[in-house]
């Protein structure tokens, strides 16, 4: 959420940056709401400067034993007047707020401007695709015919967009869960959480699902619980309305967790296979920084997730997003796409952003510079260190073999405590 004052100030440049988003800004009807409230501040304090002048011309005329009688009426009736303009103001003051809630992040002025990704910024890559001798298949493929994905048992439990993992799939998984989070607590610095998988609405308002992106979440019924969409919404919440002494700043936070989502609107898009799921497994990287570091701090975060493929020795992408394919709290995007073989094409595997105040406003989360300092808002960032299930895909599909096997990275090894893949021995 933007700061109201700041906003009021800036009100021509914040809406040139927010232009460059696309859509509407929203601040059409802010400036029509906030010119309202400043009319009837000022009427009140007009009326208050005549209700005190009329108060002391009562007081004046009841020493000179003078009847008040129509003066107190018509105090009484700029008393009426009064309250009717505060309750009007305050009313405002709530609707501001609202509007507030709606308003995108101002894009940082190092965003490329562009209506949308085909704007976005390529500016780096790493690694170089496999080279192979034969027609790489995609995973949805590969998996079942190795016999370590279940798309069709999984429909028969649950539904469409769900996956069931066997053997040395559901290991995979998990080593790729181990061997993230050792990286990042033993070699990034980073410190391990388990969160609650269940959270509440206040959580999802403080880093901004709510009430924007409610039909993307998956709600407890006859509960104020909501399936967790991404490990950032229970991370970023451990310090709601707390204040942060600078010295512990930044606190560097890792998560795997279970991440749920309902994909609204994005009917048609990757349908296949487990690149776009209603239930995906993650491992979460979030800051909480002082706000003259968080730039820098951003840089050292995207270069902690791209460490993750670098290890996995997969090609991948690191791109800059444009200011219309930012999401609606961030400042700044970093997207790492890796290369999968079967799909041809570069995927997205973990964005990586910087909320500045954004989503520490919503959420009431400051610091205080020193003792005598007054406290000021941290900057929050998160990005994805990395989305388990498309490394899975990236792995089976960059290291597949001509004989349908596939080759585990070295990295892998001692978590799989396996160097291939193969179809024999199955359980699928």
């Amino acid at each position: 959420m933007l700061d109201l004052s700041y906003l009021r100030n800036n009100l021509e440049a914040v809406e040139a940056r927010l232009a460059l988003r696309g859509g509407s800004t929203g601040l059409d009807r802010f400036q029509e709401v906030d010119r309202e409230r400043r009319a009837a501040i000022t009427e009140v304090e007009r009326l208050k400067a005549l209700r005190n002048a009329g108060s002391e011309e009562i007081a004046r005329a009841r020493r000179e034993g003078k009847d008040t009688t129509e003066q107190q009426a018509r105090m009484r009736e700029l008393g009426e007047k009064i309250k009717a303009l505060e309750e009007t103001a305050k009313q405002a003051d709530a609707a501001l707020e609202e509007i507030l809630r709606t308003i995108p992040n101002v894009p940082h002025e190092s965003v490329p401007a562009g209506a949308g990704p085909e704007q976005n910024v390529e500016i780096r890559r790493w690694g170089r695709p496999p080279e192979m001798n034969f027609t790489p298949k995609a995973h949805w493929d590969l998996g079942p015919a190795l016999g370590i994905l279940d798309f069709d048992r999984a429909a028969k439990i649950t539904g469409a967009r769900f996956a069931v993992y066997w053997g040395l799939g559901a290991r995979l998984e998990r080593a790729l869960i181990n061997f993230m989070l050792e990286v990042h607590t033993r070699h990034h610095g980073y410190t391990e959480v388990l969160p609650p998988f269940l959270i509440n609405s206040a959580s999802l308002f403080g880093t901004d699902q709510l009430p924007k992106f409610a039909d993307d979440l998956f709600k407890c019924e006859g509960h104020d619980f909501w399936l967790a969409p991404t490990a950032e919404v229970p991370l970023t919440n451990l310090y709601r309305k707390e204040t942060l002494p600078a010295e512990r700043l930044p606190i560097k936070l890792a998560a795997f967790t279970p991440c749920f989502r309902s994909e609204a609107g994005s009917y048609g898009r990757d349908v296949r296979g487990i690149i776009r799921q209603h239930q995906f497994q993650k491992v979460e990287l979030v800051k909480f920084t002082r706000p003259e570091h968080s730039y820098a701090e951003l840089e050292s975060l995207t270069a902690d997730a791209e460490d993750i493929l670098q290890r996995l020795g997969l090609p991948y992408r690191t791109v800059t997003l444009s200011t219309g394919d930012l999401g609606f709290s961030s400042a700044k995007t970093y997207d790492l796409e890796v290369w999968l073989p079967g799909l041809n094409e570069f995927k997205e595997i973990s964005s990586c952003s910087n909320f500045e105040a954004f989503q520490a406003r919503r959420a009431e989360i400051r610091y205080k510079p020193d003792a005598r300092g007054k406290s000021d808002f941290v900057h929050t960032l998160n990005g994805s260190g990395l989305a388990i299930g498309r490394t899975w895909v990236a792995i089976i599909e960059n290291y597949q073999q001509s004989d349908g096997s596939v080759v585990v990275p070295e990295a892998l090894r001692p978590y799989l405590n396996a160097e291939r893949i193969t179809a024999e021995g199955a359980l699928g």
